[in-house]
This record gives structure tokens, C-alpha cells and sequence, in this order.
């Protein structure tokens, strides 16, 4: 029974630190080099997949040590991946014509609507055509980050038994990086592809 209690003891740790670590990465929007595109879906399909692969290499390699060393392999292979998502979704944001208004909401929205919808729901809003960005203040993003943090951790706990295996164990974990990466593309070029429209800052 104590060996039980310790996962859950370790996952509330992990999860203040995780969502640190996104707010860190929102502080930091990456820039870009590239223009507006005329026919930008094709390119950002191409930037897309070239991210998936090497996002599913990074989080492979980091997942091949085995044991508990996995284990501390899993916040630097968050952030790793996270930081190259947010290239991603700058790029793709860039050949919409969107960089000039690109904000910590759309990027939060962008890396985390796949997989903690009920988090980002309030920063970004579909109305017919168009979607309105509410813009947030610390206090709202740091409590999404932190719901988010708890999101993420619960499935990295409840999957860290995979880094125990080695060689499949990195494969499974690097498929999982691959799919992760391609939702945020979809994401971004879902959103980046519509009329914004940014309304002022709100709790």
C-alpha cells in the first residue's frame, strides 16, 4: 500500500514544476524567419512533419534510458519538446500573415488544446468564421499552466512505466511525441487560417 501512495505524492510535485516550465516557454515566443505565404497550408504541412519527426526522435532518445533515470528524463523532454512546438507554431503563424499579433494566449492555446481542452477553452473562442482571442492576464495563465501541469503530469506518471522497457519503451514514447506534435500543427493552422480578433485583457 505505501509503494501506491508515492505516485501520486510525486505527480503533485511534478506538476507545480511542469507548469513553471510553461510559463517559462510562454515567456519566450520564438521568432521567425518566415514571410506570409500565398498557398501557405502546403508549407505548413511540411514544417508540420518535419516537427513531428524530430520532436519523435527527441523524445525517443530521452526516453531510452531505462529505470529510474527514465523517470528524470521526462520535464527536460517536456520543455524540449515544447520549445520546438513553439517554433512550430510561430512559423506556421508567419506564413498566415498572423506573427504581428502572435501572444502567449494563441501560443498556450496552439500547444495545449489537444490535450487539455477545458484549460485554454476561455483564451480562444470560434464565432462563425472568425476566432476571438481574449487577452489574459498572469494570474489567468499562470492558472491554466497549472491545470495544464496537472493534465500533463497525470499522463506522464500514468506512462512512465514505459521507460522502464528499453528500446519499445522509447518507440512508444517517441510515437506519442510524433502525434503530439501533429495536433498542435492542426491547431495552429486551424486557427491561424481564420479572421483574429483580439479583445482586451481579462481575468
Amino acid at each position: 500500500m505505501a509503494g501506491k501512495g508515492k505516485v501520486p505524492a510525486r505527480a503533485d510535485r511534478k506538476s507545480g514544476q511542469v507548469a513553471q516550465a510553461i510559463l517559462n516557454v510562454l515567456g519566450n515566443i520564438p521568432k521567425t524567419h518566415r514571410h506570409a505565404s500565398s498557398k501557405p497550408v502546403p508549407v505548413a504541412r511540411e514544417l508540420a512533419n518535419a516537427a513531428a519527426a524530430k520532436a519523435a526522435m527527441i523524445s525517443g532518445g530521452l526516453a531510452l534510458p531505462p529505470g529510474p533515470w527514465g523517470w528524470l528524463t521526462i520535464l527536460p523532454d517536456l520543455i524540449a519538446i515544447w520549445k520546438l512546438q513553439s517554433q512550430m507554431v510561430a512559423d506556421i503563424a508567419a506564413l498566415y500573415g498572423k506573427s504581428a499579433t502572435l501572444s502567449k494566449e494563441q501560443m498556450l492555446y496552439c500547444l495545449f488544446k489537444h490535450a487539455a481542452a477545458q484549460a485554454v477553452r476561455d483564451l480562444v473562442v470560434r464565432v462563425g468564421e472568425r476566432a476571438i482571442v481574449r487577452r489574459a492576464t498572469l494570474k489567468a495563465l499562470q492558472t491554466a499552466a497549472e491545470r495544464i501541469g496537472v493534465k500533463v503530469t497525470q499522463r506522464a506518471v500514468g506512462t512512465a512505466v514505459s521507460r522502464w522497457i528499453p528500446i519499445l519503451g522509447a518507440v512508444g514514447v517517441g510515437a506519442y511525441a510524433y502525434y503530439d506534435t501533429a495536433q498542435v500543427a492542426r491547431t495552429a493552422m486551424d486557427l491561424f487560417g481564420r479572421p483574429l480578433q483580439i479583445e482586451p485583457e481579462h481575468a
